[in-house]
């Protein structure tokens, strides 16, 4: 139990800097550069996975000691697979509603953080194969 609360302790640290990378990155695009939120949103994406993959690997999930190679392959499909859904409820939601794209898109980082936790520990770091 004890390794399951710093492991997810460690979870929210990595997640919460890679989604306020994510997020400080996207506004600036916006607001600094004029780009699009859609546009800006796949710029933080890209800048927050690496924050989140090595903190991850290096912190959250290194009990696990999948190979960097493969952990990394995993973990980038599980981000792009997460930014997909990110991406595309952005835009539903840009032009569905009146919410300030700044404030939905913490809302939609939070709410993609559980599932990424929980396939990152069953899948993307695990060391052992899962049962088929």
């Amino acid at each position: 139990m004890k390794k399951m609360i710093k492991e997810v302790s460690w979870f929210i640290a990595v997640g919460c800097a890679a989604a306020a990378t994510h997020w400080m990155v996207a506004v600036t695009c916006v607001d600094r550069a004029g780009v699009s939120p859609l546009v800006a949103n796949v710029l933080g994406w890209l800048v927050a996975f690496s924050v989140s993959f090595w903190g991850h690997y290096r912190l959250t999930f290194r009990h696990q000691r999948k190979e960097l190679a493969t952990a990394f392959r995993r973990f980038f499909l599980l981000s792009a697979g997460g930014f997909l859904i990110n991406e595309l409820s952005y835009a539903l939601l840009l032009k569905a509603t009146s919410v300030p794209y700044d404030l939905l898109l913490a809302a939609i980082l939070v709410a993609i953080a559980f599932l990424t936790f929980v396939i990152s520990r069953l899948w993307a770091f695990r060391h052992k194969e899962a049962a088929c």
